[in-house]
C-alpha cells in the first residue's frame, strides 16, 4: 500500500489544508507584498522624475563602485535609467587605484604630497593611459552593455578642460618663507568650454569624462576628479552634483550620519574641526558647487547598490545632502 507523506494541518475554520498548499499561499503572499513594494517605489519616484526631467546631474564615479563588478553594473543601470526618464547624466571618473597598480607593474615609484600623486612625465603617460583609455572605456562599455549610449572623452578633446599647473606650498615656523613644492603634471581647472558637452548631450549620448586637462602651452595635466565634477556642475548650473564615496555620508562628532545640511551648517562643521582629513577636500568641492549655483550636492555611499537612484528618486536617500536652504 502507498502511504502519502503529505502532512496535514488545520486552518482557522476547522478544515484541513496540506502544508504544501500553505507554503504556496505564503509564497504568493510574499510575491504580492514584493509587487506592492515595487509599485510603492515607482509611485514614490514619480514626483522626483517629474521634477528632474530635463535637468543635468553631474556624477563623480569612484571608490568601491568602480572596482566591484556588481556595483559597476548597478551604477551603469542607474545612469541608463536616469537618461531614459529624461535626466541628463554626466559622469566624471577617477582611477587612482588602477593608476597605482600599473605604476607598480612598471616599477615606477609613487610619491604623494598632501594626498596628491607627484606626476612626472613618465607617471603622466601612465595616468593618461589608465584614465583616458582603459578605465574610461570600461565605464563606457558597461553603460552601453546596459542599453545606454555613452561616449568617452578627456578634457583634451576639443580642449574643453583648460588646466593650469597646481601650485603647492608648505609653511612651517622653521622656514623663512613658504616652501613651493613641484608635484609635476598635477593641475587645476582654469576654464571649461561646454560646447563639446552641449554637442554630445544634444546627440542623446551620455558623456563619460576622464579628468585630464590641457594647458595653454599644450601640456597635459592630471586633475582631481572631484574638482573636475564640481567645476562642471558649476559651469553647467547643474541640478545636482553627486560624489560617490566609500563612506555612508558626512558624520558629526558622535558618528551620526548627517543627511541634510545647509551651506552655513557645513561651514560651521569645517570651522569647528568636525570635518577634516581626507573628507575635507570632497566636502569643500560639494560646498563650493552649491554656493556657485548648483541646486544641491550629495555625498553618496557608493558601496550601496543603485545608490544614485536611491538618492535621487526616494524619500530616504543614501547619503548627505547639501543645499542653500537657510
Amino acid at each position: 500500500m502507498h502511504w502519502s507523506t503529505r502532512i496535514w494541518t488545520r486552518d482557522f475554520e476547522g478544515g484541513q489544508q496540506p502544508r504544501e498548499f500553505m507554503a504556496a499561499e505564503a509564497l504568493m503572499s510574499l510575491k504580492r507584498k514584493s509587487a506592492l513594494n515595487i509599485a510603492r517605489v515607482l509611485t514614490e519616484a514619480l514626483p522626483y522624475i517629474q521634477r528632474f526631467t530635463g535637468k543635468t546631474v553631474v556624477v563623480k564615479y569612484g571608490g568601491n563602485a568602480m572596482v566591484d563588478p556588481e556595483l559597476q553594473e548597478s551604477f551603469a543601470r542607474d545612469v541608463v535609467l536616469m537618461k531614459l526618464v529624461g535626466v541628463n547624466p554626466i559622469v566624471v571618473h577617477g582611477g587612482g587605484p588602477q593608476i597605482g597598480q600599473l605604476l607598480e607593474k612598471l616599477s615606477i615609484k609613487s610619491e604623494f604630497v598632501d594626498g596628491m600623486r607627484v606626476t612626472d612625465s613618465a607617471t603622466m603617460d601612465v595616468v593618461e593611459m589608465v584614465l583616458g583609455a582603459s578605465v574610461n572605456k570600461e565605464i563606457v562599455s558597461a553603460i552601453n552593455r546596459n542599453g545606454g549610449k555613452a561616449i568617452g572623452i578627456t578634457g583634451k578633446d576639443g580642449q574643453f578642460i583648460r588646466a593650469r599647473k597646481l601650485s603647492v606650498t608648505r609653511d612651517s615656523p622653521d622656514l623663512q618663507a613658504p616652501e613651493i613644492i613641484d608635484i609635476g603634471h598635477v593641475g587645476e581647472v582654469e576654464q571649461i568650454d561646454v560646447e563639446v558637452l552641449d554637442m554630445i548631450q544634444g546627440s542623446n549620448f551620455i558623456p563619460v569624462i576622464a579628468p585630464i586637462g590641457v594647458g595653454r602651452d599644450g601640456s597635459t595635466y592630471n586633475i582631481n576628479a572631484d574638482l573636475v565634477a564640481g567645476k562642471l556642475a558649476e559651469v553647467l548650473q547643474a541640478e545636482k552634483l553627486m560624489l560617490l564615496t566609500n563612506v555612508a555620508g558626512l558624520s558629526n562628532s558622535d558618528g551620526e550620519i548627517l543627511t541634510g545640511l545647509s551651506t552655513k551648517e557645513v561651514d560651521t562643521l569645517i570651522g569647528d574641526g568636525t570635518i577634516q582629513g581626507g573628507m575635507l577636500p570632497k566636502i569643500r568641492c560639494a560646498l563650493e558647487a552649491v554656493k556657485a549655483g548648483v541646486a544641491s550636492s550629495h555625498i553618496i555611499d557608493g558601496r550601496v547598490p543603485h545608490a544614485i537612484l536611491l538618492e535621487m528618486f526616494t524619500d530616504e536617500g543614501v547619503g548627505t545632502l547639501i543645499t542653500n536652504r537657510s
